[in-house]
């Protein structure tokens, strides 16, 4: 099962707990050597993550990433990340926010390296609680770490919110926190009035990602607890997918089997060219999903390449964007 599109759940992580960390927008894009204009003064900051308050000297300029969905907000503040977690595939998957593909690369989002983020004197390291913690401590031993969850299923529209501006705060850059969450608000509005005049207000969609192993296709149903899910329903749409979803992402698992509990929805998927479709693709052939009535109807949509899943007001004005031009 690939890794390169999805978060780090914890399921997933719990045996790097006994790794020692070797060294083994707006939507406008910032310039590469644009420092992010400070709206705050230069002074201590103090903030609070998932493991209790903590103070940083002074805003923090030179921070390194080790999450995907982090990194996607630091751009859209204007903060080009000093060190990046496989900057390679975050450029694949995150391209309405890319980086410089020079940014050094300071290992997987999974397993970073201890040595290349040390080699950076970063003043704060971002990463997502999907690290275990003694990873956290050992990182902690070269520089300040702020570690958020990755999202909440309980509200990951509003938490995506708060971590944009927990972010402004430990980099000084509120006022572009700010600016970045009304620009958002505003494609909601937008686009909520877009859906209501297409007569479309209270359609009922699902969102669903998927991969091949050893040619069997496996789908990730995005219920109302995912940011994708929870954008939907955001501009007027009903999830028509509400079971399974973990408290964390809000993703549940199936098959093509599952689908056919869906009835007449707008089904909407991502993928990536650097990987199989896998309903395109993987099932092609496959005489249930030919039969499915979302499929017979024609609407089934796939999302542009390079909207993140899991990222913020920047990927969330594009799929949003995505889902209007798909629907309407």
């Amino acid at each position: 099962m690939r890794t390169a599109t999805r978060p780090l759940l914890a399921g997933a992580t719990a045996a790097l707990a006994a790794l020692a960390l070797a060294a083994c927008g707006t939507t406008e894009e910032p310039t590469a050597d644009a420092a992010p204009e400070s709206s705050a003064p230069a002074g201590p900051v103090t903030y609070t993550d998932e493991r209790g308050e903590h103070t940083l000297d002074a805003p923090a300029t030179a921070v390194v990433s080790l999450e995907w969905g982090l990194t996607e907000n630091l751009v859209a503040l204007g903060v080009e990340p000093a060190g990046q977690a496989d900057v390679e595939g975050y450029n694949t998957w995150d391209t309405v926010a890319p980086i410089d593909a020079g940014t050094p690369d300071v290992g997987t989002r999974g397993e970073p390296s201890l040595d290349a983020i040390s080699a950076l004197e970063p003043d704060l390291v971002v990463t997502t609680t999907d690290i275990p913690e003694n990873v956290i401590a050992q990182i902690e031993e070269v520089a300040p770490v702020l570690a958020l969850r990755g999202s909440d299923g309980a509200d990951p529209i509003g938490h995506m919110r708060d971590t944009v501006t927990t972010l402004g705060e430990v980099t000084g850059t509120q006022d572009a926190a700010t600016a970045a969450l009304e620009d958002f608000d505003a494609k909601v509005a937008e686009s909520t009035a877009a859906l209501e005049a297409a007569g479309l207000g209270g359609a009922e969609f699902a969102m669903a990602d998927g991969w091949i192993a050893n040619g069997t296709v496996s789908v990730r149903m995005y219920t109302p607890g995912s940011f994708f899910g929870a954008l939907g329903e955001e501009v007027g749409l009903t999830n028509a997918w509400t079971e399974g979803g973990d408290p964390d992402y809000g993703l549940a698992q199936t098959d093509v089997e599952g689908l056919t509990a869906l009835g007449d929805v707008q089904f909407v998927y991502a993928a990536n060219d650097s990987e199989a479709d896998p309903f395109a693709d993987g099932l092609k052939d496959n005489k249930v999903w030919a039969q499915l009535p979302f499929v017979t109807a024609g609407d089934v949509h796939r999302i542009p390449d390079g909207i993140w899943m899991f990222g913020g007001p920047l990927s969330g004005a594009a799929y949003i964007d995505a889902l209007v031009d798909a629907l309407v």
